[in-house]
């Protein structure tokens, strides 16, 4: 009996050896040698893993990079910052293009107390689930179901849920992965540029009446905004107000003419012009100005009438000597003070 034992463990031990050689061998001769600098790239990377740029993961990215299948600049998540050091890992100096960063944003205000449900639901809370019970448990069939599969798949807690029932973005935190964009069944979130601060907040196609029936805060389709919007900037298309964000300079006209709220903006964040006194008198930004806010005569210095000022910078852009700036509301920008006591 023990002779049969140590036979067994003899051979087993053998055989270890036997394979562990062969995988030792194997590992050498087949051996794929690796480009340090994908290690580097990976290691330069955000780590969202989101798939925002189109590559499995992160370590897909990197690959690519080094492979020169992808720019330096393909993550949108890093933007500029991480395409200047892969660009020096990659040893170029042009990182080209970084493309204008998006973030998330909700366009549907129809939380509890806005839009009324045609069902309960008592099923697994799960928006993507709900939908598929006869479209969900609101009457509207556009609004936010609510149960926060957005929020489950943010990778970055940029997603919360507000007691309304309706996602919360920090837009801080969000890198425009374009997740949650993915996982909503309603298509209520959209990337939209994180310059822009106006938008609609509403999907709904439906006749104005049949919002109305469903939501208190819904597009009805009134378009006053159009009538309001001095860039061409917003039309109603097929029932619903939709912002055309290359021509939208955050005038938030529209906003204040929306009836409904269903147009929202950052009040706070609306900025104002102000002159300094770089300013040689050339009438440009006067005769540019759309609300007639810049007054002054030729070759003297110009004022910005503050409360004319609907915030669109064409002034800015235009001004040949770099003396206007758009500021803030309660902000105050360097050497400004003369020009802004004037304007009040």
């Amino acid at each position: 009996m023990a002779n049969a034992i140590l036979v067994s463990i003899l051979s087993m031990g053998g055989l270890s050896l036997l394979l562990g050689g062969g995988l030792a061998f194997a590992s050498k001769k087949f051996a794929v040698d690796t480009d340090p600098r994908v290690d580097a790239v990976l290691e330069a990377l955000p780590g969202a893993n989101c798939g925002a740029c189109g590559f499995p993961g992160c370590s897909g990215l990197a690959g690519a990079i080094v492979a020169g299948s992808a720019p330096v600049n393909a993550c949108l998540v890093g933007g500029e910052n991480v395409a200047k050091k892969i660009a020096e890992i990659m040893g170029v100096s042009d990182t080209g293009e970084v493309k204008e960063k998006k973030i998330a944003r909700v366009l549907c205000q129809g939380g509890k107390a806005e839009a009324r449900l045609k069902a309960d639901y008592h099923g697994v809370k799960s928006c993507r689930a709900a939908s598929m019970v006869n479209g969900g448990p609101k009457g509207c069939p556009y609004a936010c179901i609510g149960f926060g599969d957005c929020a489950e798949v943010c990778p970055f807690d940029a997603i919360t849920m507000s007691e309304d029932g309706l996602p919360v973005i920090d837009e801080e935190k969000c890198t425009g992965c374009g997740l949650c964009v993915k996982e909503c069944p309603k298509f209520v979130i959209a990337l939209t540029p994180e310059k822009n601060e106006v938008h609609v907040r509403c999907r709904a196609t439906l006749k104005g009446k049949d919002t109305r029936a469903v939501c208190d805060v819904g597009c009805i389709a009134c378009k006053k905004c159009e009538k309001e919007c001095p860039f061409d900037a917003i039309h109603v298309v097929n029932n619903v107000a939709v912002i055309d964000y290359e021509k939208c300079r955050n005038c938030m006209k529209c906003v204040e003419a929306c009836p409904t709220k269903t147009i929202t903006a950052a009040f706070t964040e609306r900025k104002k012009a102000v002159i300094d006194d770089k300013c040689i008198g050339c009438t440009i930004c006067a005769k540019n100005c759309p609300a007639n806010a810049i007054t002054g005569e030729v070759k003297k210095k110009h004022i910005v009438n503050q409360e004319l000022c609907i915030g669109c910078s064409i002034c800015e852009d235009k001004c040949p000597k770099g003396a206007i700036t758009m500021v803030r509301n309660g902000q105050k920008a360097n050497n400004h003070c003369a020009s802004c006591n004037a304007a009040k």
